[in-house]
C-alpha cells in the first residue's frame, strides 16, 4: 500500500509539473475590440513584461452558438489582430491566449462584443468624422484636380499668347497692304485729258 501510494503521489506531482509548465505564462491582459465596424474589429491586448511570447492564439465564436474560429500566429510580436468576415448586428465572444516555445499560457478573459447594424455604422459616422484613408484619398484628387488646372491654364496662356504674336503680325502688315493696294490702284487707273478738246483720229 505504501508503495502504491508512492507512485501515486509522484504521478500527481509529474501532472503538476506538466501544468505548471503548459501555463507558466501568464493570460493576456487589457483585452479590447477596436476599430469596430459592420463586418470587421480588431481585438488588441497587453502582456506581463518578461514573458517569453512568440505568438498569440484567438478564439472567436458567435454567442450561443458552439462553433469557433481558432486564429493562430507565432514568430510575432504584434498584441493585435483582425477579425473578418463578422455578420452586422451579432454577439461575438473572443479569447486570447499567449504562446511561447514551452506552451501556450490560459485563455484571457472574455470579451463580449456586438457588430453594429449597416443603418447605425452610417448614421454614427458623422459629417465632420473623417477617416485617415478618405484624407489621403481626399489630399490625392486635390492633387488631381490640382496639376489639371495648372495644365489647363498654360494651355490658355500659350493660345493667349499665339493669338496675341499673330494679332500683332497682321497688325504690323496692314499699313504695308494699304500701301501696296493704293499704288496698285493709282496704276490701274484711266489717264486724264485735258477738258475743252475732243480727240480725233486721222483719217
Amino acid at each position: 500500500f505504501n508503495s502504491w501510494h508512492m507512485e501515486a503521489t509522484i504521478l500527481l506531482c509529474c501532472l503538476g509539473s506538466l501544468v505548471v509548465a503548459r501555463y507558466s505564462l501568464s493570460a493576456p491582459l487589457n483585452v479590447t475590440i477596436k476599430t469596430l465596424e459592420g463586418n470587421s474589429a480588431v481585438v488588441t491586448w497587453d502582456i506581463l513584461e518578461g514573458d517569453p511570447v512568440i505568438g498569440f492564439a484567438i478564439t472567436q465564436q458567435k454567442k450561443d452558438v458552439h462553433m469557433m474560429r481558432f486564429i493562430r500566429e507565432v514568430n510575432t510580436t504584434t498584441r493585435s489582430c483582425a477579425l473578418w468576415d463578422l455578420e452586422a448586428d451579432t454577439e461575438y465572444i473572443v479569447h486570447v491566449q499567449s504562446i511561447s516555445m514551452s506552451g501556450t499560457s490560459p485563455p484571457s478573459d472574455p470579451i463580449l462584443f456586438r457588430t453594429p447594424k449597416e443603418s447605425e455604422k452610417l448614421a454614427s459616422k458623422s459629417p465632420d468624422e473623417v477617416t485617415m484613408k478618405e484624407v489621403g484619398e481626399a489630399a490625392q484628387l486635390r492633387a488631381g484636380e490640382l496639376i489639371i488646372i495648372v495644365v489647363v491654364l498654360i494651355m490658355w496662356a500659350g493660345v493667349i499668347a499665339l493669338f496675341c504674336r499673330q494679332y500683332d503680325i497682321i497688325k504690323d502688315n496692314e499699313p504695308n497692304n494699304n500701301k501696296d493696294k493704293a499704288k496698285n490702284s493709282s496704276e490701274c487707273s484711266t489717264p486724264e485729258h485735258p477738258t475743252g478738246g475732243l480727240l480725233r483720229s486721222k483719217v
